[in-house]
């Protein structure tokens, strides 16, 4: 058998290059502790920890697949998301911690007023992640999700079910919406739209561009906002007097989205950080 140490240094040598030393020995844990089925603190309390024979085939069959750049997340099937397990694969992206801040936001700024128990439309919902913590934190309101991809949709119903809450996804193109979305109006409206540019692309690391889906991830160079104006549009008349619009963005076009907003009739936007110090959010009122 090998120790929990031993395996350690195999991700080390293997994964060089790839990742750093930290993003090496993170994997190495949650693959560990996966297997194991115990606790990634565990894991690091304990590197003189045996594996069994059978442990060690199952992690050097993953360590195989990272090495192809395969995300983590991909490989086991699901992901955690604002203290909630949601199932991925490649029809959807991997939720990030920028979009749990994004959540944050909208819960707090929801609070317990009238907002809580309207009515909430997320826009190219994907895993659902958004729609579903929303739910699971504002059980009151009453939530509506749609993505132009029925493989996303059908991840997204999953995860629906296994937190056990209740929302409506809706097969719809933001781009070019129809009769699908014509339903009441909304208080409130958010969207983690494709934002990243193609020169954005070469800045990225492998385990994005070629697993992640290209349709949830990338827009034209010529035209980096073209989601905002199109979401910008919709909101202006499916989102109620005095709502609320909330967005994930591209740090490279937070004053550019602010200026947007305001020539299309928003109140009060607002653009914040995320926990790196980069333009991520923004909200706005009409």
């Amino acid at each position: 058998m090998k120790s929990v140490k031993d395996v350690s240094t195999v991700f080390r040598q293997e994964l060089a290059g790839l990742y750093d030393v930290r993003e090496i020995d993170s994997l190495c844990m949650i693959t560990i502790a996966e297997i194991a089925g115990t606790s990634s603190a565990k894991i690091k309390a304990f590197p003189e920890l045996q594996l069994p024979p059978e442990h060690l085939e199952a992690i050097n069959q993953i360590l195989t697949q990272l090495k192809t750049g395969q995300p983590i997340q991909y490989i086991l099937g699901h992901t955690e998301f604002y203290g909630l397990t949601f199932k991925v694969n490649p029809s959807v992206l991997i939720p990030r911690p920028e979009t749990e801040e994004l959540v944050e936001w909208i819960i707090s700024s929801v609070g317990t007023g009238h907002w809580a128990s309207g009515n909430i439309l997320d826009i190219g919902t994907g895993s659902g992640c958004i729609a579903i913590t929303l739910k699971k934190h504002l059980n009151e309101a009453q939530i509506s999700a749609i993505d132009i991809s029925v493989e996303a949709l059908k991840t997204a119903k999953e995860n629906a079910e296994l937190n056990d809450v209740i929302v409506d996804f809706i097969e719809a193109d933001i781009l070019n919406p129809k009769s699908e979305i014509e339903i009441p109006k909304f208080e409130i409206m958010v969207s983690n739209p494709p934002y990243v540019t193609l020169y954005d692309k070469t800045q990225m690391r492998q385990n994005v561009t070629d697993f992640e889906p290209h349709t949830a991830l990338f827009v034209p160079e010529d035209d980096p906002l073209l989601f905002y104006k199109a979401i910008a549009d919709f909101a202006s008349t499916h989102l109620k007097k005095g709502g609320l619009l909330f967005f994930e963005i591209n740090e490279n076009y937070g004053e550019q989205i602010v200026e947007l907003f305001s020539i299309k009739s928003f109140k009060n936007t607002e653009l914040r950080k995320d926990m790196s110090g980069k333009d991520r959010m923004i909200k706005a009122y009409l």
